[in-house]
């Protein structure tokens, strides 16, 4: 879906921290919203968690940097990071070309998948986005 001109799939959820999440089976794929990546600017750097580190839901597990800006990463979901894309490392702005995409940020085996109902989903994660367009004017 479109919110005011920023790209939101139906399928994934969305975290408050501007981090998306798409289930797979018991793995969550995480990655930085469409609004975060164009809010930050061009990503210079991706600080991410280890692959086997133990995350917790709303815990920060990492950075990202623009040329004059630094924000944190949250784990949208608990559990045992699976995987981190190797490919941000020799080039961040993936995050920028494709935030949905190939420019996810790593992925968690969950520990609890019940926690993807503290997160938001079609109209609830629509009009949150509304809000937060409105608090950055």
């Amino acid at each position: 879906m479109d919110v005011e001109g920023y790209n939101m799939p139906d399928d994934l959820y969305y975290h408050k921290e501007y981090m998306w999440a798409k289930v797979e089976g018991n793995v969550a794929v995480v990655g930085f919203t469409d609004f975060a990546q164009k809010m930050a600017g061009d990503v210079s750097y991706v600080e991410m968690p280890f692959d086997g580190d133990e995350v917790s839901q709303d815990s920060e597990v990492g950075t990202i940097e623009t040329g004059k800006w630094v924000g944190k990463m949250f784990a949208p979901v608990s559990g045992k990071v699976s995987a981190t894309n190797e490919k941000l490392y020799d080039d961040p702005t993936i995050i920028n070309k494709d935030p949905y995409g190939e420019g996810w940020v790593f992925k968690i085996e969950m520990s609890s998948p019940d926690d993807v109902n503290n997160l938001m989903k079609g109209e609830a994660a629509a009009e949150w986005q509304k809000g937060e367009i409105e608090k950055h004017k």
